[in-house]
């Protein structure tokens, strides 16, 4: 009976553990690395980052690998699903610093809008594209749950596309963007890598 006990004792706090790791991980900062792999070494990929310093970016079983190729503005549809990285206008409307489009496998990838660390001030804005317009200026009327943006994208403003990748674009020289978790270590720990195909620069 005692034997049993211990093994239910032990059972109740191996889940507990687990509950607590689960909610640490959730609950862990995650932070902006966009620059270059300068060398993959199994689970760990060197980035030296846009900033200049070096980081050591941990990959997971889990890590997705998203491939980032050109685009274009007539590749966007209405009831295509993009992402905007844009600054706010006086108008209310925003101009676009950046457009990514996401394959339709990927509809509802980070549904609205939201403050964003591309550049002070700015924001992201993932929904559907309902109108387009492209003559008279380049204007995407972009809605998600609970509201919509009018987003101008100038001529001169970065389009890609997300497509699914894999492990072998991840080798020096590529450049990524991604969002990790930060540990309480230090240690950084890809949830999701976008690298740039043939020499594209992701621009989130």
């Amino acid at each position: 009976m005692k034997t049993t006990f211990n093994k239910m004792l032990l059972a109740s706090s191996l889940a507990a553990l687990m509950t607590v790791g689960v909610v640490q991980a959730a609950d862990a900062p995650r932070i902006g690395v966009r620059g270059a792999i300068t060398a993959m070494d199994g689970d760990a990929m060197q980035v030296k980052v846009n900033s200049g310093e070096d980081v050591t970016v941990h990959l997971t079983k889990d890590t997705l690998v998203r491939a980032v190729t050109l685009a274009k503005i007539e590749d966007i549809k209405p009831g295509s699903y993009i992402g905007s990285a844009a600054m706010p206008n006086a108008d209310g409307t925003l101009t676009a610093l950046e457009v990514h489009v996401f394959p339709p496998a990927m509809a509802g990838t980070g549904d609205g809008h939201r403050a964003f660390d591309l550049k002070e001030g700015s924001s992201m804005t993932n929904g559907t594209v309902g109108d387009l317009v492209v003559s008279n200026g380049r204007t995407l009327t972009v809605k998600y749950k609970g509201g919509e943006q009018k987003i101008v994208v100038p001529d001169d403003v970065p389009i890609v596309n997300l497509e699914p990748g894999d492990r072998s674009l991840l080798k020096p020289g590529v450049k990524v963007v991604m969002f990790a978790a930060k540990g309480a270590d230090g240690s950084v720990t890809a949830q999701a890598i976008s690298a740039g195909k043939d020499g594209v620069t992701p621009p989130m």
